[in-house]
């Protein structure tokens, strides 16, 4: 199946992604499609046979433990629901911390680059695995930007994706922008990926923009799409002809025509770039082109061809420890076994992964390697990114609090780190305010009051619970 050409499908841009000319297909933010009740707009995208791709942001199968069983079975329900061809994820951790570290669970809030060593790569693997068992449909996994780099790594981006496909099967979902971005701010050469990673393998392509700012380029998807990421698509286009590409947008959307012009300049920039003797050899990247297993058959199922693929330029490894091979499946291509990995590796990648994310989100001191000040850079943008999303979850907290709303709520984050989604942490927001007297506008407490009980139910937590809570942060931190 090819996709052609798509676009993000969000609620605030919903009526003008019906009336492009030209969309072949959507893709949605699974974690935002309620299982009971499609929204209205996809329910006439599909009537038209227009494809939706649910794109999930939440599993962390970069990270260090297995994957949770409740979010694979809600990603697979919303698969079956848009009847949708794959499924995609990203390349990524989003939480750290729990037993294994014998530590509070932290959030994120956002995708963080796994460590492209051989330990990491032996969990990411493992994971991809189970999740491509629990999947109705194909698997791809997306290529994430990154504003820091972990110290000593051991492969290239493109090495870490040549063997994340050889060993599991799973397809990419390569992001431009994304390779641009790592471009900026980590000095990666995207030219190198393209050249190290197995193109043939990529289910489909995203184009978004962003915005440099001292320095750093912010992956904003709020930005328009510049010249140098088009550049990093034609680059990829010379190689391979992807089944699909997708423009992103999540935020300031723009006029419709300005959309249009954009899909435009892709589309453009694909035609450029084409190499018609390349194009033969390039379409084994059609997500029917591969044998599929039965329902919930593990990576086999989304097998691209190897035989194809000029072999890429690897690290070497050192010896795998003796463990029991993930199985294959008969029906499929086979795969190389794969050691899985002991509690030993994902128990380092778990330690790793904490001392990062409680640098970033409660305050402790930067692990030993990395640099401050991109650290600095990083957490100011979780920071800034939980002030944004909790105002979308629950815009009634900004209209109560004004202008002082996102003082009042970095303050707050700076304090108490994430260990649940944004609702929660829009109703532990407003507890904190609550218990300690604001806002001082008795008017606007009386209405933020009536809009936690409305949500939480009982009585905003005392003085007592609150010093409780802050001890705990500061254990997180400390």
């Amino acid at each position: 199946m090819r996709l052609g050409t798509g676009i993000g499908w969000r609620p605030e841009i919903a009526d003008v992604v019906e009336a492009l000319p030209g969309i072949d297909w959507v893709e949605t933010v699974a974690e935002n499609i309620c299982t009971g009740h499609l929204p209205d707009s996809l329910l006439r995208l599909r009537e038209r046979g227009v494809a939706v791709v649910p794109h999930g942001v939440s599993l962390g199968l970069g990270g260090a433990e297995r994957p949770d069983p409740g979010r694979l079975a809600d990603l697979a329900a919303r698969a079956e629901l848009l009847a949708a061809p794959l499924v995609t994820e990203h390349i990524a951790f989003v939480r750290a911390g729990g037993p294994r570290t014998a530590s509070p669970t932290l959030e994120a809030g956002h995708l963080l680059p796994v460590p492209r060593t051989w330990d990491a790569l032996d969990v990411l693997c493992e994971n991809v695995r189970i999740a491509q068992d629990s999947l109705p449909v194909p698997l791809a996994l997306e290529n994430i930007a990154a504003l820091l780099s972990w110290p000593d790594e051991e492969l290239t981006e493109g090495q870490f994706l040549a063997e994340l496909v050889e060993r599991t099967g799973v397809r990419l979902l390569i992001d431009v922008a994304n390779l641009h971005t790592n471009h900026v701010n980590l000095g990666e050469d995207p030219a190198v990926a393209l050249d190290e990673l197995p193109v043939e393998a990529i289910a489909y392509v995203h184009v978004a923009g962003g915005v440099e700012k001292d320095g750093v380029w912010h992956d904003t998807h709020a930005h328009p799409v510049t010249r140098p990421v088009l550049d990093v698509l034609a680059e990829l286009r010379s190689r391979v002809d992807p089944p699909g590409v997708l423009l992103e947008r999540d935020d300031d959307f723009p006029p419709a025509e300005e959309l249009a012009g954009e899909l435009a300049a892709i589309r453009a920039t694909l035609d450029r770039a084409a190499v018609p003797d390349a194009d033969a050899p390039a379409h084994a990247g059609d997500l029917t082109s591969c044998p599929v297993a039965g329902p919930g058959a593990h990576a086999g199922k989304d097998t691209p061809p190897t035989a194809a693929r000029p072999s890429a330029p690897t690290a070497a490894r050192p010896p795998a420890p003796a463990s029991s091979s993930a199985p294959t499946v008969s029906s499929a291509p086979a795969l190389p076994s794969a050691p899985v990995p002991p509690d030993s590796v994902r128990d380092r990648v778990a330690a790793a992964q904490t001392a990062l994310l409680r640098a970033l989100v409660a305050g402790a001191p930067a692990p030993p390697g990395f640099d401050e000040r991109r650290l600095g850079v990083q957490s100011r943008a979780l920071a800034s990114k939980r002030a944004g999303v909790v105002a979308k979850v629950a815009p009634e907290l900004p209209e109560i609090l004004g202008s002082g709303y996102r003082e009042a709520f970095l303050a707050y984050a700076a304090r108490r780190p994430m260990s649940g989604g944004y609702r929660r942490d829009a109703l532990d927001f407003a507890e904190e305010l609550l218990s300690t007297g604001r806002p001082a506008d008795r008017a606007a407490r009386r209405r933020l009051t009536r809009w936690w009980k409305d949500r939480a139910g009982g009585r905003p937590p005392g003085r007592t619970t609150l010093l409780l809570r802050a001890a705990r942060a500061a254990l997180v931190g400390g």
